[in-house]
């Protein structure tokens, strides 16, 4: 059921908090231990959460917008009283004495929160494994990644182990994993939704965001988790505007461009054929769709620059007492970052400003673009970090990921939607990238994109 007609069934007593609670939480217990998604199951504050808020129901005090509607918590974010460990063993017995701020405005809201699902060591990687707990598969095929960092929150709505899911993203984070798992990931505009407190660490790249099987369950959260807060000075004034009630509507016009591979990015051919078809449905919407050959140049030296440098920075003292405790990949990632120089950096972040002045010069020209979200279909857990070579071309360590993480760099709001399936049943993203701060537009094509060509009834054979 869509967290949507959840809170609705639950305010018109159709369906009792409780109810959903511990329907949920049984599913957790028979499906997790085969997927792995949640780290930290919260099983009796949810059900205790349940009851309260079914005595509010029938007391008739004011409800949220989510009042009863179950949510997870990706193990990046800080919640009270439950351990957060970053998925790293530094942090294995951390138990934050507040909230982050998206997770007080989801309590308000009415949420009920299940628990923490895994991620990779701070989430550095784009697939999901950690030394604490272990790597987290993909329900429509347990030999094959979830994807990640937010693996485990992509694992969990996939599989029907609650309707929500927090994320966040630093270079693809939402948007992988709900390619890889066929579902809705949406990365807000830098600055949409607040990040605090949180561990000092890619402060510029990375956003949190909503995971859910419905484009309008993700307006929904957004509605609750948007807007702005003096604690994260990086934070976005109010837009006053409701997601939810913009994605009843959609634009009369649009101006839609769309690339198969960025300039730059080597794409598998199933993937190709697949988007290439899913891109034409925009056109049957009636809008104008064009295909584009964007001259942005490849970002990746500058995203990998910034990205071993903050790493770098936020984890070399750490490394003496834990670096034999740490994700080896990672802590070569550390080392490798301290020959990083100032002046390497910095020039970094002149090349980022001018890889936004050519991005902003090619949305004057177009509301939305397309791309496929990733250039590969899920991979076995065993390929590691991802393939290094695809369609029989060598790639760089992020050549699998080529679309996600230049989007990062510029702030700008972008979706990935399930737009079809593999030969072997394995789901696939179209990503809807659009301008700076509209929010709006991304969310209208993608619920009109979702009425289309429907996807949330298909479901993994993981019963």
């Amino acid at each position: 059921m869509p967290a949507l007609e959840m809170a609705e069934a639950i305010r018109k007593q159709e369906i009792s908090c409780v109810e959903v609670v511990d329907t949920i939480l049984e599913r957790i217990e028979k499906i997790n231990p085969k997927i792995n998604a949640y780290c930290t199951v919260l099983a009796e504050e949810a059900r205790q959460a349940a009851k309260e808020a079914d005595e509010a129901v029938e007391q008739r005090k004011h409800l949220g917008p989510l009042h009863g509607v179950p949510v997870s918590i990706k193990d990046l974010i800080f919640t009270k009283g439950t351990r957060t460990t970053f998925g790293s063993k530094i942090f294995e017995n951390f138990i934050p004495e507040r909230d982050a701020i998206v997770v007080q405005r989801l309590k308000a809201a009415g949420a009920i929160i299940l628990g923490k699902t895994n991620t990779p060591e701070f989430g550095y990687k784009g697939v999901t494994d950690n030394l604490l707990f272990g790597v987290t598969r993909n329900p429509w095929n347990l030999n094959l990644t979830s994807g990640g960092s937010s693996g485990g929150a992509g694992a969990a709505v996939a599989a029907g182990l609650g309707p929500l899911a927090v994320g966040s993203d630093g270079g693809g984070s939402i948007r992988i994993p709900s390619s890889f798992c066929g579902i809705f990931g949406f990365k807000p505009s830098f600055g949409r939704i607040p990040r605090y407190p949180e561990l000092p660490v890619w402060e510029t790249l990375a956003h949190n965001g909503p995971m859910t099987r419905t484009v309008r369950d993700a307006a929904l959260m957004l509605d609750v988790m948007a807007g702005p807060h003096d604690a994260d000075r990086l934070s976005l004034p109010d837009g006053k505007v409701s997601y939810l009630k913009s994605v009843e509507s959609r634009p009369k016009e649009l101006r839609a461009a769309w690339s198969i591979d960025l300039g730059y990015a080597v794409v598998d051919p199933q993937i190709r054929t697949i988007v290439e078809k899913a891109v034409k449905v925009f056109e049957d919407l009636g809008w104008k769709l064009q295909e584009v050959h964007p001259n942005f140049g490849d970002p990746e030296p500058i995203f990998t620059t910034m990205v071993l440098a903050e790493t770098s920075a936020a984890l070399i003292n750490a490394m003496d007492e834990w670096g034999d405790k740490i994700d080896p990949p990672l802590a070569r990632l550390v080392e490798y970052g301290k020959d990083v120089s100032a002046i390497d950096y910095v020039r970094a972040t002149f090349q980022r400003k001018e890889l936004w002045e050519k991005v902003y010069k090619f949305f004057k020209k177009y509301d939305l673009l397309l791309t496929p979200t990733l250039a590969v279909p899920p991979f076995p857990i065993e390929e590691g970090m991802g393939p290094r070579v695809i369609n029989g071309k060598k790639v760089s360590i992020l050549g699998w990921m080529a679309f996600t993480f230049p989007f990062n760099l510029t702030g700008q709001p972008a979706a990935s939607v399930p737009c079809g399936w593999t030969r072997e049943g394995l789901p696939v993203g179209l990503q809807i990238i659009g301008r700076r701060f509209d929010d709006v537009t991304v969310l209208q094509s993608a619920a009109a994109f979702e009425e289309a060509s429907p996807w949330a009834q298909k479901r993994p054979p993981i019963d």
